[in-house]
């Protein structure tokens, strides 16, 4: 069985929502001429957040509780993800709030999977293997 690589998921899901936040309404600006919205699509933003969250939650999760306990990742990943939170509030403002929230969390996803690398099970009281 094939074990998925969540911070590479991770990473992969923040990048796409850079992508597709930064560089999407300049591709597909004649899309809404065919009844195709993806440029400022709500339900699309909330989702790709939702991913980021999920995925990250759980990598960074994974990686503190089995591997290498140390908060700093978890830390890094929540102030990214609050300017993604910002960032569909404040529209306005929507690009200078995505890269910094962006490179939080892949910062934060760097960290973990390297933490998890060199520590290679740094073993406290309370893990359960």
């Amino acid at each position: 069985m094939k074990k998925i690589n969540w911070d590479a998921l991770g990473i992969t899901a923040s990048l796409a929502c850079a992508i597709h936040c930064a560089l999407l309404p300049l591709f597909f600006t004649s899309l809404p001429i065919f009844g195709v919205n993806v440029i400022e699509n709500t339900y699309f933003e909330i989702i790709m957040v939702a991913l980021a969250f999920f995925v990250g939650t759980y990598s960074l999760y994974h990686g503190f509780k089995k591997h290498h306990h140390s908060l700093l990742p978890l830390a890094v990943f929540s102030v990214g993800f609050a300017f993604l939170i910002l960032k569909l509030f404040f529209v306005r403002y929507e690009n200078w709030l995505l890269v910094p929230g962006v490179s939080g969390i892949v910062f934060a996803h760097m960290i973990n999977y390297k933490s998890c690398r060199v520590h290679n099970h740094a073993h406290k009281e309370d893990c359960n293997h």
